[in-house]
């Protein structure tokens, strides 16, 4: 009864941040109160902020280099019960009963599937290495009959090229709370009783150590009291990654009709900001790594397909609404069937590919800025500088400076070692000597990553005035 993701890979590297499940969208938006990525912000904000913005503005940056052909995959199926109250995701529901045998609706979306990875095209001639990651998202994946998980297997396999380690090794449970009243008024398709059930399936797999659990903070009527019950009973799983997303009020949901972001019986910002910070406690207590601002896991348990993501490499899309980024271009598929089936088509006359589109060299930057300060180890400076440019990693470091002072951004030596912000003025100091100290900055956990849509802002300011 539980959304359960699967990935396809060995152990190895979503908050606001909800389209990491079905690959970034086609263009990131500049972070705001309202559509950023992130956790919520305080109400008040340092008058640094108008100081930092004032920084002056670098040259246009060089190109950057190509990016390497994909290793990862993204596979949407979009298929679930019921649509629960926050979801904008594009899915299909399928209702509580079934037919019996396989759904056509879900045989027919798989056929449409097939048909678009097989008119893909790859990106390199030779098919490059291998995959390394398939991540199936949804929707609810494991609504979906193994047979027909086999055949887009099988597909990839044959139009891409050969996987590494192919074998579901990964799985995700949607639980999101651990309180009946909270998952009935979110329209969850399942109650307390089939969570427990479907954690204690995962956890009696033979050989399934990877395994991951998602919650859910700032909900309607959620108190600090039943978050703390709902941290302890995650860490009492004992899950080898927990992802803790932000509560995100989208229009055209059922809370975008009940709710106001901020007002009862929705938390204020401050409470909502008091959630994440009680969570970064209680995970990193229990020895989870908060590697990422939504994500925690323990050593060596990195979901290593988000990785991806956030280390802003290529990679492949495929299915409803999914968005992939090649050539350094980011491209999403239509939402609706109809649309989708139509793109499908054009894919396979050859009036569309890969190849349409343009990479924006600013637009890429902007990119490996936001992505990069949404982990743990945060911008490496010498790369980002050797992509676009010294000039622009100086000037973004100048614009950091203050917050390194306040403790809101982290400056890192080559083994991301802390450095003290006196050190890192030295560093600023000369441009020709820039980068001899300071090679990576991050935002402060959990305090940084709470302030993260200001500073990303500030970012983008200096790199696309």
């Amino acid at each position: 009864p539980l959304p359960i993701k699967s990935e396809p890979t060995r152990p190895a590297p979503r908050s606001r941040f909800r389209n990491a499940a079905i690959g970034l969208p086609a263009r990131l938006p500049s972070p705001t109160k309202e559509t950023a990525p992130n956790p919520p912000t305080p109400t008040t904000c340092s008058p640094i902020c108008c100081l930092a913005a004032a920084a002056p503005h670098p040259p246009v940056p060089p190109p950057a280099p190509p990016p390497l052909p994909p290793a990862s995959a993204y596979v949407h199926l979009p298929f679930c019960r019921k649509r629960c109250h926050y979801c904008d995701f594009p899915i299909v529901a399928l209702g509580s009963s079934s037919p019996r045998g396989e759904d056509p609706r879900i045989t027919d979306y798989v056929r449409l599937l097939l048909r678009e990875v097989a008119a893909t095209r790859p990106v390199s001639d030779d098919g490059g290495a291998p995959l390394e990651t398939v991540f199936f998202g949804g929707g609810t994946p494991s609504l979906v009959p193994p047979r027909l998980v086999a055949a887009v297997l099988d597909a990839l396999r044959a139009r891409l090229r050969e996987l590494v380690g192919a074998g579901v090794n990964r799985v995700s449970l949607g639980v999101q709370a651990f309180q009946e009243d909270l998952l009935r008024a979110c329209g969850r398709a399942h109650g307390l009783e089939e969570v427990h059930e479907a954690v204690g399936i995962v956890t009696a797999c033979e050989g399934l150590q990877n395994w991951s659990m998602d919650l859910i903070s700032s909900l309607p009527n959620q108190t600090e009291e039943m978050w703390e019950e709902s941290l302890r009973c995650t860490v009492d799983a004992r899950p080898t990654h927990v992802s803790v997303y932000d509560l995100q009020i989208e229009q055209g949901t059922k809370f975008g009709q009940l709710y106001t972001p901020g007002v009862h019986p929705l938390p204020s910002d401050t409470e909502s900001a008091n959630f994440y910070k009680i969570a970064s406690k209680r995970l990193s207590e229990a020895g989870y790594h908060h590697y990422e601002i939504s994500s925690y896991c323990k050593p060596g348990y990195e979901c290593k397909h988000n990785v991806t993501y956030w280390q802003n490499r290529s990679f492949y899309a495929f299915g409803l609404g999914s968005a992939s980024y090649i050539n350094g271009v980011r491209f999403s598929r239509p939402r609706r069937m109809k649309e989708y089936a139509e793109w499908v088509q054009n894919l396979e006359d050859g009036t569309w590919s890969h190849e349409s589109g343009n990479s924006d060299t600013k637009e890429m930057a902007m990119d490996v800025v936001m992505l990069s300060l949404r982990t743990a180890w945060g911008l490496d400076l010498r790369s980002f500088s050797k992509s676009f440019g010294k000039s622009l990693s100086l000037s973004l470091c100048n614009t950091f400076k203050p917050f390194v002072e306040s403790g809101l951004v982290v400056a890192m030596d080559v083994q991301q070692q802390a450095l003290s912000p006196s050190d890192f003025e030295l560093d600023l100091q000369s441009e020709f000597d820039f980068g001899s100290r300071a090679a990576f900055i991050r935002l402060s956990d959990p305090d940084g990553f709470l302030l993260s849509n200001e500073l990303i802002s500030l970012a983008f300011g200096i790199i696309s005035p």
